[in-house]
């Protein structure tokens, strides 16, 4: 089997065909039977677009970061990052359509998006220069086309030093290195403050009324923990199929070490984001949490034990990084907890959202219209009206149904399948990058 260029087996791919058709039919369920104006629908495009696309976004950023730090032991395997950056193209669509929903108000993910919400109440007034249609697309959209041009441009360069890397320039095997360097320099200050803004517009901001400092921080680790999860998942794969002989035990501990570490982080800022409310005293932003706790006290306890305490203590010892069966259980835990970690964040959320706007003709959301005008006035008014209705139990709000995870799989073949349609048109190596034999004896 030629090991340079990657073919798929025909089974696999008809896996990962009738993992999109599963998707495409979670869709179409959850379409017709939802009766909150179609809210679970379009949380669940929300969900898997930004929960993808933002893992398409740290891949690239972890390869800007290992090149400016002159970082070799990746480079072996590093073109799958390559190709898994390249579904920010297919996020750009996706986005697109998010963002289209709130132009053209087809949909009711954010409170702030409707024109009398944002008239009269005071606090989505005052975030109105950044909470806007207008900001929201053209901002959003432009951030994700920014980073596909920083990911295209590096694959670009990294190809052509395939081909030119050691004979036109005079075997100088630093020249195209150095302009990866300097486009990836460029990229991470840019990514950093993009990524933040557009987490806040994404995510943060369908609880229009709360604010945290740390929340760009803790949805960042949780996506780059979730890519380097997939990173893993993805080479055991590919070397199932007979590729990647090069990427040894030595390279699967790193990768172990760092979704050991990243786990740890972000159970740092999963207790830091909540300790700062309460050390700074901010009353009004404890709303977040109290509708976690005490209307989804299974995602939020839940989402510890499976984002840290498991990892935490199977990762513990050194040996278990680098054992096969062993980094694809906590993979496997890891992506699947995260992906809950979002579902947690956006949820709640867009509920309380759709109920308030009258999208739920029932006794319960008169309950919440009652309390609107008092939530609207002020920060406290939003908590107190938060913790007095219980929207109840709710497949698809409360917990991820079925067909939550019928999405997720199709998304999750979207992404495969853009990763390895961009990981099929290069060898799967860089055979020219200056670091590549240090990858190739990489030892710890």
């Amino acid at each position: 089997m030629n090991s340079e260029h990657i073919q798929l087996p025909n089974k696999d791919k008809i896996v990962l065909a009738i993992l999109g058709i599963i998707g495409l039919l979670s869709l179409i369920y959850i379409a017709s039977n939802d009766d909150l104006g179609h809210t679970r629908l379009w949380t669940n495009i929300l969900h898997n677009s930004v929960f993808f696309t933002l893992i398409a976004l740290m891949a690239i950023f972890f390869i800007c970061i290992s090149v400016t730090a002159y970082a070799g032991w990746n480079v072996v395997f590093r073109r799958v990052w390559d190709g898994m950056s390249h579904f920010l193209l297919v996020g750009l669509v996706l986005m697109g359509i998010i963002a289209m929903g709130v132009y053209f108000g087809w949909h009711n993910l954010y409170h702030w998006a409707d024109a009398k919400t944002a008239a009269t109440d005071p606090i989505i007034k005052g975030k109105s220069g950044f909470l806007n249609k207008h900001f929201y697309t053209i901002a959003g959209l432009g951030f994700i086309a920014l980073w596909f041009f920083f990911a295209k441009k590096m694959r670009d360069l990294s190809v052509a030093e395939d081909d030119h890397g050691s004979n036109q320039f005079g075997n100088n095997p630093w020249k195209h290195y150095k302009s990866m360097k300097f486009y990836a320099a460029l990229f991470l200050p840019i990514a950093g403050f993009t990524s933040a803004a557009a987490i806040w517009l994404w995510i943060m901001s369908v609880d229009p009324h709360w604010y945290s400092t740390m929340f760009a921080w803790y949805s960042s680790a949780s996506c780059f923990v979730s890519m380097i999860a997939l990173t893993i998942l993805l080479l055991i794969y590919l070397k199932s199929r007979g590729y990647y002989h090069a990427v040894t035990s030595e390279h699967f501990h790193d990768l172990g070490k760092f979704m050991f570490a990243f786990s740890v982080f972000w159970t740092y800022l999963w207790f830091d984001q909540y300790m700062l409310i309460w050390y700074g005293n901010i009353g009004e932003e404890t709303v977040y949490f109290q509708t976690r706790i005490k209307e989804y006290p299974v995602l939020f306890y839940g989402n510890l034990v499976i984002n840290f305490v498991l990892p935490f203590l199977i990762l513990m010892r050194n040996d278990n990084k680098r054992k096969y069966g062993t980094l694809i259980l906590v993979g496997i835990l890891v992506f699947v907890g995260h992906w809950i970690d979002l579902f947690q964040m956006i949820k709640p959320g867009t509920l309380h959202t759709a109920m308030e706007l009258g999208d739920h003709a029932s006794s319960a959301a008169h309950g919440v219209a009652g309390h609107a005008a008092e939530h609207a006035a002020d920060a406290h008014g939003a908590a107190d009206a938060h913790s007095a209705h219980s929207t109840g139990f709710k497949v698809g709000f409360t917990i991820p149904g079925i067909p939550e995870f019928g999405v997720m799989l199709g998304f999750l073949s979207l992404f495969i399948a853009t990763t390895l349609h961009f990981l099929s048109k290069a060898a799967l190596t860089p055979k020219h990058d200056p670091f590549l034999k240090e990858s190739l004896h990489h030892h710890v």
